[in-house]
This record gives structure tokens, C-alpha cells and sequence, in this order.
């Protein structure tokens, strides 16, 4: 485990290889951070499946309304819905989407951000100023380059738990 210099702005997620350490960019993307750790703290990520996992390019979960593996999971549905919260403004900065950095997914309307967020498998340049950046994986990118693939996967990996490292 590294040091964790700001626990606050931390998240442990738990996956089925081990944990992987999330350092949250609250100074760059403060209602993005905010956001991801008011549900973590509800419990709301946990057993949320990634259900657009794309080889080389970015692993996609978050979809609290029909993602959780243990209730109202609907594999066809997973990656339409959000959280019953209002969506996000976008908070686009120069911070690139290189590998590891945690990317709020969203529709087209750059102003639709709510609980969906990807982690870049690459340098993925093509997105930035398009997509916020929120985060960084500074442990643990080995589990998440095994997760399992497909659109949705057949059988898709999950966030076992999702915690402010404060919290545990």
C-alpha cells in the first residue's frame, strides 16, 4: 500500500485482484470529487460492475441506477443510468488523460457527468478537454488491466467496495 498523503481524497476500491488507490484531484475537479466520494460513502459503488471494458483504451463502471451486481443489475441496461443526484457541470483543465487517470463518463452534453467514470488503460489524448479529469491510480493499475473485456463483458468484473480511504 503507498502512503496516503491526503486520506480525505482517497478511495480504496477493492476488486477481485486486490485494491487499487485512487488519488482524487479535488483542487482540479472539486463537485467530480465530491461526487464520487459522497457515493462512496452511501455504499453506492459497491458491487457496480464495468460494463464497457475496451482493450487498450479505458475500462468504464459507475452506473449505480442499473449496475450493482447484487440488485436491479440488467447487464442490456448497465451504462444508462446514474444516481438520483442532479448532473455534474463539466470542470475540463489541462491535466491530460494519460494511463491511470480516472475520466468522468458522460452523453454528449458535456454537462451530464453523474456517477459513471472511467479509468484509461492508455495515454488516451484524444479526450482531453472533452472529458473531466477527477483522478489518478497511484496503486494497484495491475488489477485494473485485469479486468475483463467486452461491451458489456459476458461476465462482467465488479467494484467488490468502493471507501474514502478516511472512512476505513
Amino acid at each position: 500500500m503507498p502512503e496516503i498523503k491526503d486520506p480525505e481524497n482517497t478511495i480504496i476500491m477493492e476488486l477481485t485482484g486486490g485494491p487499487v488507490i485512487i488519488e482524487l484531484l479535488a483542487d482540479v475537479a472539486p463537485k467530480h470529487a465530491e461526487r464520487m466520494k459522497e457515493l462512496a460513502r452511501a455504499g453506492a459503488y459497491d458491487n457496480v460492475v464495468f460494463h464497457r471494458v475496451i482493450d487498450g483504451f479505458m475500462a468504464q463502471t459507475g452506473d449505480v441506477a442499473h449496475g450493482n451486481a447484487e440488485r436491479d443489475f440488467d447487464l442490456r441496461r448497465a451504462g444508462t443510468g446514474g444516481s438520483d443526484m442532479p448532473d455534474l457541470p463539466a470542470e475540463f483543465s489541462k491535466l491530460p488523460h494519460d494511463r491511470g487517470t480516472l475520466g468522468a463518463a458522460r452523453s454528449s452534453n458535456p454537462n451530464s457527468a453523474n456517477s459513471q467514470f472511467f479509468i484509461n488503460f492508455s495515454d488516451n489524448h484524444f479526450l482531453n478537454g472533452q472529458y473531466t479529469v477527477y483522478g489518478r491510480v497511484i496503486s494497484g493499475m495491475e488489477h485494473v488491466d485485469a479486468i475483463t473485456r467486452g461491451e458489456p463483458p459476458r461476465n462482467p468484473d465488479r467494484m467488490i467496495s468502493v471507501k474514502v480511504a478516511s472512512d476505513a
